[in-house]
């Protein structure tokens, strides 16, 4: 660690507003929109976040966007190991030296400077005896709902995810058929397993304070898949085209996908499924149906 590296107060193993003056001018940190930072400032909100999450000691939990560090503290406090992905380079740089500086083992954290949507490994701290089982996590705000389907679809491992979004994304994430926000996001993760709000957390206790509300949200990889379902690949196109324009019928809306009017309307019979409903008022099951009933179906 540098000899220059922050003097952080040792009063406590959190980060506190003082700890993060210090590491941002360390290397002159500025948080940019492009890359959606809002670091948080709030030890006590830290402590919700893992206390939500459920983490206990000797979990192995993946973050993404750590940021200057204040919820990596967090995780590790609570006894768990963490493998954290971060894209600054600059705040890649000196996260390893503030777990030092508060006095965590190194062997329980693992760093990976790079973009979480082509992460293909996840990365694996020397003390944990297996991969990452939960995501908790910041999320950048800008591509929060793509960075938690990925994760979801490239890590079997990770089994439960608690992450704090826009409001409006939590909200739409956790949607139910017939809500207002419900769309794709809502019945992919719902693919996955449960999903429900955890939470509001204030604007106020993020630098710098953000222009929307934040929330948590949970997502369970819970969902047992049947015996010859249809590939998640084959599921997901067709929700993609229930709400590319949701207001159209589903016999209009599959119509492309399906390869012409009459074949969506068979396929949708064969599913049991009006083809006057719109994509909106189904549940996962039901597009699982679509998507089994569209390989029985001729062209």
């Amino acid at each position: 660690m540098s000899e220059a590296y922050p003097a952080l107060d040792a009063g406590t193993r959190l980060l506190t507003p003082r700890d993060i003056r210090l590491l941002a001018a360390y290397r002159g940190i500025t948080p940019t929109k492009k890359r959606g930072q809002n670091f948080l400032l709030d030890a006590n909100t830290v402590r919700v976040i893992v206390e939500r999450s459920g983490v206990r000691e000797g979990d192995v939990v993946l973050e993404v966007g750590p940021g200057l560090g204040s919820l990596t503290l967090g995780l590790l406090d609570a006894g768990a190991s963490v493998g954290a992905v971060e894209l600054d380079s600059a705040l890649a740089e000196i996260l390893p030296g503030t777990v030092e500086a508060k006095g965590f083992e190194s062997a329980r954290f693992a760093l990976v400077e790079g973009d979480a949507l082509a992460l293909t490994q996840l990365p694996v701290p020397a003390a944990a005896g297996h991969e990452p089982t939960r995501l908790v996590a910041n999320l950048p705000y800008n591509v929060a709902t793509p960075i938690l389907l990925t994760v979801f679809e490239r890590f079997d491992s990770v089994r439960e995810a608690l992450v704090m979004v826009q409001l409006e994304v939590a909200e739409r994430i956790a949607a139910r058929p017939g809500s207002k926000v419900y769309g794709a996001p809502s019945v992919k993760a719902a693919w996955y397993g449960t999903s429900e709000l955890a939470g509001r957390i204030s604007r106020r206790v993020f630098w710098p304070e953000p222009n929307v509300d934040s929330a948590l949200v949970r997502v369970r990889r819970d969902r047992v898949q049947a015996e010859g379902e249809a590939p998640r690949e084959e599921i997901f196109k067709v929700i993609d085209q229930a709400f590319l324009q949701r207001r159209k019928t589903l016999r209009a809306a599959l119509k492309s996908w399906a390869g012409g009017g009459e074949r969506a309307s068979a396929i949708l019979e064969c599913a049991g499924i009006d083809p006057q409903r719109r994509g909106e008022t189904l549940e996962i099951a039901e597009f699982i149906a679509i998507a089994n009933a569209a390989s029985d179906t001729p062209r």
